[in-house]
């Protein structure tokens, strides 16, 4: 008996970034929050959905990523996962959540797989995190790894700059890359770094890079929906480029209604419900 196709793409799992690589595929990874932005990235077809603690930034207002909570993040994945039937979900670790040992690391792993619907997992750091990463998969959570910028760091780093500009450190970041790697992560995201390094790296491992600010060569692109369309505030990343301005059309859409509803012309009659013939409005006047 033969079987009909669905007449939809296939659902990504994490096979398949490195199927992808092999062919010289690239995919596209986008932040989501909520459900009417899963829901359109999905539908668009991007492979990865990242429900990433910039979350912290683009929607609760904070100043960086460390305020973000792992319920923050549960609940976003939770949003994301009933918006989304094919991409990849992937979801932040947010700061403090892999800080303290490895069972508690994996507990709240598990929470964002068990709980909030996530498909893996991303956390920040490198050849610090080997160890962790190692915990992590071999308890069946697959894990993306996170180094150049890495944000929650930001402290540390003394802001928002572009990583490995020396040679040792540049070797540092291949380094860590490949240890990653070893560890059993499925992808790495290199933030923020030269693109000859990314290029580098991206070539010496069999898993798939991520790339945010590291040129073209990587293996997957990632960005942050809010900086793709136009809804965040204040000077945006070099790496950003910019293919609606959603923000500037909300206002104009706001005012128009604003305008409409002051000048007595919304809602109109077609916008109104009116009471059916059977009801007698003189009967309710009298």
């Amino acid at each position: 008996m033969a079987y009909l196709k669905p007449d939809r793409p296939e659902k990504v799992y994490v096979p398949a970034l490195r199927k992808a690589k092999k062919k010289g595929k690239k995919l596209v990874c986008l932040t989501a929050y909520d459900y009417p932005t899963a829901r359109i990235v999905d539908e668009a077809g991007v492979d990865i959905i990242l429900v990433g603690d910039s979350i912290g930034n683009v929607i609760h207002g904070y100043g960086n990523t460390i305020p973000v909570t792992l319920e923050e993040i549960v609940s976003a994945t939770k949003a994301v996962n009933r918006g989304s039937s094919r991409a990849l979900i992937v979801s932040d670790m947010p700061y403090g959540s892999y800080h303290i040992n490895e069972d508690e690391t994996v507990a709240n792993a598990l929470e964002l797989m068990k709980h909030g619907g996530a498909e893996a997992v991303k956390l920040e750091g490198g050849r610090n995190r080997v160890k962790l990463v190692k915990r992590i998969v071999d308890e069946e959570i697959p894990v993306m790894a996170h180094i150049g910028l890495t944000p929650q760091s930001v402290h540390k780093l003394g802001g928002y700059r572009v990583q490995g500009k020396t040679n040792e450190a540049a070797q540092a970041l291949i380094d860590d890359a490949k240890m990653l790697q070893d560890a059993g992560a499925f992808a790495i995201v290199l933030e923020l770094v030269p693109r000859e390094i990314a290029e580098m790296v991206t070539n010496a491992l069999e898993i798939s890079t991520v790339g945010i600010g590291a040129g073209a060569v990587c293996d997957i692109q990632v960005l942050v929906l809010h900086d793709l369309v136009g809804l965040t505030f204040g000077r945006l990343p070099r790496f950003v480029r910019q293919y609606a301005d959603l923000r500037t059309k909300m206002t104009e859409a706001v005012q128009a209604w604003m305008d409409d509803v002051k000048s007595g012309e919304y809602p109109n009659d077609d916008e109104s419900y009116g009471l059916p013939d059977a009801v007698d409005i003189e009967e309710l006047q009298s």
